[in-house]
């Protein structure tokens, strides 16, 4: 095609977005944020024993370069010069671990995905030498309890049970990393050079990182017994870490990084304090901006860093409600129980019968994350009767995202003292319109979706695109797009929907203390970590 016929539409950016349940690449113009092509590879998950989660690094990587080739040539079918690519952001699936060899370039072992419970025995042994067995001790300056959810646990499991680590780290061959650490080392030559770096928003999820400082803290790495070289570099969520080396986009820069959810607050241009979203994919995921100032929650939520967009800017703060199950039940639906063939029919199932019919599902397949922290808790379907049928099932499936979404709100009005009055909503699941009313009949307040759903995708783009060397997108609130909106309102009475409530709260109770973990002799790392403990009043502060 000649250069004359293709369409000049200013500057472009690129965005990986790799969740847990696919991988995408969007391109969208950096003037007026209109997404112009995309390309999606679903990501499989591995279920090696009950609890575990596992995924490919290697699928990963693979489904990002596939997502950006297959992007390029729609973008040239379109007539749209993709040398106007001005620079990739990366945004990802958090918390989830991956150690790879860097002399090979090759992964050490599955990455262990977010959602994976094999560490409870860990948390408990570690529970077991802190002071009083206190979840939160860490929390002042971590602010995360401690759980299976975070790195820290998944990567002392690796170093505990996997011969090829523990022999490469002997060997100083190991890297440790979220899967954006994994994605931009990779994407940056890997082997040959490859630059492994972290941003803030990810290095704040790992409970090795101050989030105070905004460095690995020395203490809380010797508490894990990490080795501190294997560490990324932390670097800000806005700034030019290196350049693509190989593909359609040679020589672009990797230049934005935020973790999923916090590139869904940029993209939802939440940049003032008290502003939220929330976030329905996988799992499901509110935050809300606190500002420059960390708010340390009283009512189960976790304090996260929000972003930091550039070496020079200001870090925010963000307080987070943290669900595990909200997508992954339809999910279910379809992979565990075959009632659906799409996760679009259960919109139509639900439909059908709209109610419950009294049946409550608690999808607590991997415990409960927020507000509880409760990992003994397993999933239970809870009011069936002989009239329950699948579209019951499928209507408590979507009502328990809703529910789930109802507790961190709750607990989040409390910790912030100003209830919100509209919960700004993205994600793969709020193209459910069944699922959107119902949140805001359970919640009593107004459930608004913007027109352009990919918040998540955007937040990364704009960090890229904003970045010191970029410049081609301006984040100053003049400059940014106007959002449209679709609303849903409330359309039953506060009364039903506390009924509801209070009966979902009485499944969930009856979902805890289920599963108790075998116990796990390591006798000698853990006397010398209590050793340490004892001796180390400092840690909290």
């Amino acid at each position: 095609m000649a250069a004359s016929d293709r369409v000049v539409l200013g500057p472009l950016v690129g965005s990986i977005d790799q969740g847990t349940s696919s991988t995408r690449f969007l391109v969208f113009n950096a003037k007026t944020a209109e997404l112009l092509s995309h390309h999606q590879v679903e990501i499989k998950q591995k279920f090696p024993k009950e609890g575990w989660v596992e995924q490919d690094p290697k699928e990963i990587l693979q489904s990002v370069y596939e997502c950006v080739e297959k992007t390029c040539e729609k973008l040239n079918q379109l007539s749209i010069d993709i040398t106007n690519i001005k620079a990739v952001g990366v945004s990802n699936q958090r918390e989830t671990t991956v150690v790879w060899d860097k002399t090979t370039g090759e992964p050490l072992y599955n990455a262990i995905v977010w959602l994976d419970l094999r560490t409870q025995p860990t948390v408990e042994r570690l529970l077991k030498i802190i002071p009083g067995q206190n979840k939160s001790f860490f929390k002042t300056k971590t602010g995360l309890p401690l759980s299976t959810y975070f790195s820290a646990v998944k990567l002392r499991w690796l170093l505990d049970n996997v011969e090829e680590i523990k022999q490469a780290v002997r060997d100083g061959r190991a890297m440790f990393g979220t899967i954006d650490s994994w994605l931009i080392w990779s994407l940056t030559g890997g082997k040959n050079g490859g630059v492994h770096c972290t941003d803030v928003t990810n290095a704040s999820r790992t409970m090795l990182f101050n989030i105070h400082s905004l460095k690995w803290d020395s203490e809380l790495c010797h508490f894990f017994d990490v080795p501190m070289e294997i560490l990324p570099k932390v670097r800000s969520s806005s700034e030019i870490y290196g350049l693509m080396k190989s593909g359609a986009l040679t020589g672009v820069p990797i230049s934005g990084c935020l973790g999923d959810q916090s590139a869904a607050l940029v993209g939802q241009m939440c940049f003032k304090d008290g502003q939220a979203k929330n976030t329905y994919g996988t799992g499901c995921f509110l935050l809300c901006n606190t500002g420059q100032k960390p708010v340390l929650s009283e009512h189960g939520l976790l304090t996260t860093v929000a972003y930091k967009l550039g070496r020079d800017k200001p870090v925010c703060y963000a307080l987070e409600g943290s669900v595990a199950i909200a997508g992954a039940v339809v999910r279910w639906l379809r992979d565990n129980l075959g009632i659906v063939k799409s996760s679009s029919e259960v919109e139509k199932l639900a439909a059908e019968v709209g109610t419950s019919y009294g049946c409550y599902f608690v999808p607590a397949f991997s415990g409960l994350y927020a507000p509880y922290w409760e990992p003994s808790a397993r999933g239970i379907i809870c009011g069936l009767t002989q009239f329950t049928n699948k579209n019951h099932i499928a209507f408590a499936a979507l009502e328990a995202v809703c529910f789930q979404t109802r507790e961190i709100l709750d607990a989040m009005n409390k910790d912030c003292g100003i209830p919100l009055s509209e919960l700004q909503v993205d994600g793969g699941m709020t193209n459910n319109k069944i699922l959107m009313q119902l949140q805001a009949d359970i919640l009593c307040i107004q459930v608004v979706k913007p027109s352009m759903p990919e918040t998540t995708a955007l937040g990364a783009a704009m960090a890229a695109g904003a970045a010191e060397g970029v410049g081609v997108w301006s984040l100053n609130p003049g400059d940014l797009t106007a959002v449209t909106w679709e609303r849903f309102e409330p359309q039953i009475n506060p009364e039903e929907s506390e009924y509801r409530y209070g009966r979902w709260k009485k499944a969930v109770m009856k979902s805890m203390g289920w599963e108790i973990s075998e116990p796990q002799a390591n006798g000698n790392r853990d006397r010398r970590i209590s050793g340490y403990i004892c001796a180390s009043a400092a840690i909290p502060g």
